[in-house]
């Protein structure tokens, strides 16, 4: 009989993540799909992104709506709830035999809790990661101890998955999901990209990706501020811009978009929903990446395209050469942006190795989802630490 894998999508960044796994579950022959669609994909706020996974020809076996009108603390917690309970429901009736789930953001957290309570085993992708500016950090280590397999993309997140306690022969250093992700769109020529767009660029031009800064919420709004500001000290430059996402402060990063592109209609556009290959094909394109998304250490380098870091929300995840940190504030975000548009640096990114594998990651998975025992898989040993002698 073939084992059930319910995958659970629900933002743009994770369904472009998963789609190399999604088509990989599809072609198991030992396996049966089933895509769970919530958060932002039901969404008319977030671009109503599920017609994407439509028009992709991907069979939904159920959606969970939560209310994403706003984005204060109370509402995200009433979310959660709502997570938590149509989670509940939609596991009971589905009965998948493994429930999997990318990331760290709170409608994952509330699926896995429902996982929990309905005794299905979860497998994680993207533990053992480190962003010490974002809330998402507790919510990805709270998801590795409620989850059964862990799918690492280096040896140092799986290094900290057995700190946390997971059994060793439960983890697996897989590599990033990016890469495969990267390796398998179609990239556009930049004709095509401005005709998808309707946005011309220009000789000089950047992509933007600023999301909140969860654990300080005046670093967020000062951010985008900053961020702004620094823009404006390269005219010439074309920018593309992607809105938020659902966590508090985002409705004020994208107000602040929304108003700067009103302001340069003739060299800014903003888009609730790229998808993956307009995404990439801008980054490609694009003289550099510039805000505080995980794409901007994960993706981005695989493409050889240089990423300005702006802050504190991605601290501790590994970096590539391509990565330019820098503070919070514009003078230091302008010298971030002059330092990746120099010819040696860009000759630097050219050149890079990066850390999150070289591809074949969504086969791994496969491999492991399939073959791997599920008798007792609810129940785990805690992996203690040696004892430290003295």
């Amino acid at each position: 009989m073939n084992r059930k894998i319910a995958i659970i999508t629900g933002s743009r960044a994770d369904y472009g993540l998963l789609t190399p796994l999604l088509r990989h579950i599809e072609e198991e022959r030992r396996l049966q799909l089933q895509l769970l669609v919530t958060g932002m994909h039901l969404s008319h706020r977030f671009g109503n992104s599920v017609e994407k996974i439509i028009a992709d020809g991907l069979a939904i076996a159920a959606r969970v709506p939560i209310s994403l009108e706003e984005d204060t603390p109370a509402a995200i917690a009433r979310a959660l709830a709502e997570g938590i309970t149509g989670f509940n429901q939609v596991l009971s009736n589905l009965n998948p035999d493994l429930l999997v789930v990318l990331g760290d953001r709170f409608e994952i957290l509330a699926a896995v809790q429902a996982a929990m309570l309905c005794h299905v085993p979860v497998a994680h992708i993207h533990g053992g990661e480190i962003t010490e500016g974002a809330m998402d950090d507790a919510i990805r280590h709270s998801i590795t101890k409620l989850s059964h397999l862990h799918f690492a993309a280096t040896d140092d997140y799986r290094r900290r998955i057995l700190q946390l306690g997971e059994p060793a022969d439960r983890v697996f250093n897989v590599g990033a999901l990016a890469v495969d992700l990267v390796s398998s769109v179609t990239l556009l020529e930049q004709n095509e990209l401005e005709a998808a767009l309707g946005f011309r660029l220009a000789t000089q031009n950047f992509l933007v990706t600023y999301q909140p800064v969860t654990l300080d919420e005046t670093a967020s709004q000062e951010g985008i501020i900053n961020l702004l500001t620094a823009l404006d000290q390269f005219p010439d430059a074309h920018i593309i811009f992607t809105r938020a996402n659902a966590d508090p402060g985002g409705a004020q990063i994208n107000q602040a978009i929304d108003q700067y592109v009103a302001h340069h209609p003739e060299r800014c556009a903003v888009f609730d929903v790229l998808g993956s290959q307009r995404y990439l094909s801008a980054a490609r394109l694009a003289d550099a990446v510039i805000g505080n998304s995980s794409s901007g250490l994960i993706e981005i380098p695989v493409l050889g395209t240089s990423t300005v870091n702006i802050g504190n929300r991605q601290t501790g995840r590994l970096r590539c050469a391509s990565v330019i940190d820098t503070g919070n504030d514009s003078p230091a975000i302008v010298a971030g942006i002059e330092q990746a548009l120099s010819p040696a640096f860009r000759e630097q990114c050219a050149q890079q190795s990066c850390p999150y594998g070289d591809g074949g990651t969504a086969s791994r998975i496969v491999e492991v989802l399939a073959g791997h025992p599920l008798d007792s898989l609810l129940c785990k040993p805690f992996n203690d630490l040696p004892a430290e002698t003295s």
